[in-house]
């Protein structure tokens, strides 16, 4: 068993969509349309044919509240692997992206924590 499609709550896919591609990198894998909202995966363009990232839309209240609660607790929704978090923060933070936490190490890692601009804290994380 191996996980193929993970989600994270967004408010707006448009913009989350923007963002993920845009800002972020991630390569567009499906855009289809179901009902009033997509179903949009996004994969790492340096695995496209590994795990995919869902923009599940957060309309349900449920959705809201979970995302609300752990972005106002500081929680990072997921966290995304990257090579040099030092150089992936600063190319971010040229890019406008708002930082909570520069990158810090953590024994045998070195973390950062961004806003997606979607309501969610995102961590990246060099191990």
């Amino acid at each position: 068993m191996k996980i193929i499609v993970t989600s994270i709550f967004v408010q707006d896919q448009d913009k989350a969509l923007k963002f993920y591609t845009e800002t972020l990198g991630f390569i567009k894998k499906h855009d289809i349309p179901v009902g009033e909202f997509r179903w949009i995966a996004l994969t790492s363009p340096d695995d496209q044919d590994g795990t995919e990232l869902l923009l599940e839309p957060n309309n349900h209240p449920a959705a809201k509240e979970y995302q609300d609660k752990i972005s106002s607790e500081g929680i990072p929704a997921t966290m995304f692997g990257v090579e040099d978090v030092r150089e992936e923060y600063n190319r971010l933070t040229k890019h406008g992206v708002t930082f909570t936490m520069e990158p810090t190490a953590m024994g045998d890692m070195t973390i950062a924590v961004f806003d997606d601009t979607c309501g969610n804290l995102i961590q990246i994380v060099q191990k």
